[in-house]
């Protein structure tokens, strides 16, 4: 038989497309190059790009200067990108982070004097959890995640969660099943809400969703996952796991376990029973929905059964889990499927249940636990390290980083070391401690154990731009106060009192949080001054700038801790004088932590809420997704319960939410405790009317721009 060269041609393109062989046109690195003319322009003209070996089937890259151009060899295009950023940090002292970046042009090409050869020991490293999409990327548009795909390839991510545009999929589907279009967008949570859609955790809620907002997903998708295979980062795409609609078994006789409710009083989409004759029907018309929306070429599959408390009473998990994994490889062979490691999840039913060499399970709580020790490599199933480190995308100082480095090379070099696959980052909200996401993701590029101490000296030179004799001190003291790992198990960051629904003798200011301080806040505060006290050499940096207020601003949570006490000490003694006195000043820090906030982009509600109502094409959809916007910071939801206990989950020390819901609870607290003094009727306080009414108002709250002048008056104050 003839074949035709255009034919063959045709499937070379496929193959490279795909990742199949090594086909040289792969391997230009054409894709790095586009993120250096992105990112640092002045250097794209300077490199050179080469194609080696793997080093044992690890990923490599060698970096060099020679004729005035840096060489890049790398094994793929993945490796290339993270070498380039390797000579960015290490020889420019440049950087990018989701939190300012430092990439500002250099007079001279800095000079590489030996071939640096740098060997991955791990098949991947991962990147992102299912709230991170939520949190942080509720309203992404192309140029946001175009942004966020350049930081992932620059810090070597090699394979990604990635569950935008799964409406689509989800209308399709339920669309065959004999749903009309509009009971098919009912089941569809709101922009900020996907993530607890998706897994299994609510449905609807934040909706309703248009089919404008429901095609621009899938569009967004679509440019995602092909820059993401142009990157070398593989796609974790949404799995049906049998999760349904409530309402499915009102239309079709199948059997499904009824999942309760989740927190905040959200009832669960139901989970359809494997065994019935129904799945493999609907998960095959999800699948082919997917391949029609998204392509055949995915190889990875999220989804996890029984996610938070969910019922698993009458279904052999053990089958259940076989069947799930056995329709996936049917419609996308080969495939693997990504689990979460959190609280009693993956269970040992589920997991005896799979081929495990098509299973890999991300240890999600590593900065607390070490599951992957106690279930013996989660019974001898591939996994990967790594932390959450931050809860709702909470502000506040935190990453146990030491802990970090000893525990990945622990794993690496424990009786269960074979089954470590890799390191990621699996932070429910991306925009904060830039430091924490740096090491870790460096993590994935170092073999020999690494003492966070030295490390952090290249840090501050690469993130800052130069080093600095006070700032290196400053940072010393840092990782020995809110950087340390102390073994106490904490959700991310120590909350900050200023954002707490006003009550007398809060304990925590989202339900599973904590206010308690595991450091030493005065050494921090000293190691603060210490920081701002180089303020004159680096005015002009936009990383340094940032992370000055992110510290200042902890200084002055802390200090709010003692404020706070001694309101509660006023009220215990019915000291009314005392009592106006002290909560006066607990309101003027909270104005003063606003007004700082202001001044950075980075810690200013405005900027969140602009990019909920740019986020629509249509009236309804902005005025929907700026509810969600607010939702999700406040009260969280449902509309229905006052009683939520979600509210202030994802609490923000942000300008203009200080200013205005925060500061109007604790005048309101305020009057309250003061009327209550006099022995007067007092009716309780409606924070949740409070909260609501804010929501709803439409105000996008511009932030109250200051001097540079007042800022550091401000600062010199609070640093006191």
């Amino acid at each position: 038989m003839k074949i035709s060269f255009l034919r063959i041609a045709h499937c070379i393109l496929i193959c490279a497309s795909m990742g199949l062989g090594n086909p040289v046109m792969s391997q230009t690195f054409k894709a790095v190059e586009n993120i250096a003319s992105r990112r640092a322009p002045w250097l794209v003209t300077k490199l050179a790009f080469s194609t080696i070996p793997t080093d044992k089937g690890r990923d490599v890259f060698e970096l060099s200067t020679r004729n005035n151009k840096v060489h890049i060899a790398a094994s793929d295009v993945n490796a290339a990108a993270e070498g380039l950023n390797w000579y960015l940090k290490y020889y420019c002292n440049r950087s990018m982070s989701h939190m300012g970046d430092q990439l500002s042009p250099l007079p001279k090409l800095p000079e590489i004097k030996k071939i640096e050869r740098v060997v991955s020991p791990y098949p991947f490293r991962y990147a992102l959890n299912y709230c991170t999409i939520s949190y942080s990327m509720s309203f992404y548009r192309w140029e946001d995640w175009e942004r966020e795909l350049d930081w992932m390839a620059l810090n070597g991510v090699n394979l990604m969660l990635a569950p935008v545009g799964m409406e689509g999929v989800w209308q399709n589907t339920l669309k065959k099943l004999g749903y009309t279009d509009q009971e098919a967008k009912n089941f569809i949570a709101g922009p900020a809400f996907g993530a607890w859609w998706l897994m299994g955790n609510l449905e609807s809620w934040g909706g309703p969703v248009s089919q404008d907002l429901i095609d621009q997903q899938v569009i967004l998708q679509q440019k995602i996952i092909k820059r993401m295979h142009e990157l070398g980062i593989e796609p974790v795409m949404h799995g049906f796991y049998g999760m349904i609609p409530t309402s499915l078994k009102n239309k079709i006789d199948i059997k499904v376990i009824d999942q309760g409710k989740w927190v905040g009083g959200f009832t669960r989409p139901d989970f359809l029973i494997p065994t019935d004759p129904s799945f493999d029907k609907i998960a095959n018309i999800y699948y082919a929905e997917m391949k029609k929306l998204y392509g055949k070429n995915l190889r990875y599959f999220g989804g996890d059964p029984f996610h938070e408390g969910g019922s698993s009473k009458g279904v052999d998990v053990t089958l259940a889990a076989s069947r799930i994994q056995k329709v996936m490889q049917q419609n996308y062979p080969s495939s693997t499927w990504v689990l979460q490691g959190w609280q009693s999840n993956p269970a040992t039913s589920l997991l005896n249940g799979l081929d495990k060499s098509k299973t890999l399970v991300i240890e999600l709580f590593g900065e607390n636990t070490n599951n992957w020790e106690k279930r013996k490599g989660y019974e001898g199933t591939p996994f990967v390290w790594s932390n959450v480190s931050n809860f709702g995308e909470k502000n506040g100082i935190y990453g146990k980083l030491q802990r970090f480095a000893d525990e990945v090379y622990r794993a690496k070099n424990s009786e269960y070391g074979q089954f470590l696959k890799g390191i990621g980052i699996i932070p429910e909200g991306i925009n904060n401690n830039p430091v924490t996401f740096d090491l870790m993701m460096e993590l994935g590029w170092h073999n020999e154990h690494v003492d966070v101490k030295q490390w952090i000296k290249r840090y501050v030179a690469y993130r800052y731009g130069k080093s600095s004799p006070t700032l290196e001190v400053a940072w010393q003291l840092l990782l020995e106060t809110a950087y340390s790992s102390p073994k106490v198990q904490q959700e991310g960051p120590s909350e900050s009192i200023f954002c707490a629904r006003p009550a007398i003798g809060i304990k925590t200011v989202s339900s599973w949080g904590t206010r308690k301080r595991n450091y030493d806040t005065s050494r921090f505060a000293e190691a603060v001054r210490l920081f701002v006290s180089a303020s004159d050499d680096f005015k002009h940096v936009e990383t340094y700038n940032t992370d000055k207020i992110d510290f200042v601003r902890q200084v002055q949570a802390n200090k709010g801790d003692v404020v706070y006490q001694a309101m509660m000490n006023a009220i215990e003694a019915r000291d009314s004088d005392a009592f106006k006195v002290i909560s006066s000043k607990f309101q003027t820090m909270i104005l003063q932590q606003d007004s700082i906030l202001c001044s950075t982009k980075y810690f200013s509600l405005n900027r969140w809420l602009e990019q909920a109502r740019a986020f629509g094409k249509t009236s309804a959809d902005k005025v929907n997704a700026l509810k969600n916007a607010k939702a999700q910071i406040t009260y969280w939801g449902p509309d229905t319960n006052p009683r939520t206990d979600l509210h202030d989950y994802a609490h923000k020390e942000w300008g203009g939410l200080m200013s205005t819901l925060y500061l109007s609870r604790w005048k309101t607290f305020t009057n309250d405790q003061l009327a209550r003094m006099t022995g007067g009727s007092v009716a309780p306080v409606n924070y949740f009317e409070m909260e609501t009414d804010w929501v709803n108002d439409g105000n996008m709250h511009l932030p109250k721009v200051i001097s540079d002048q007042q800022v550091n008056k401000l600062i010199a104050e609070i640093l006191k």
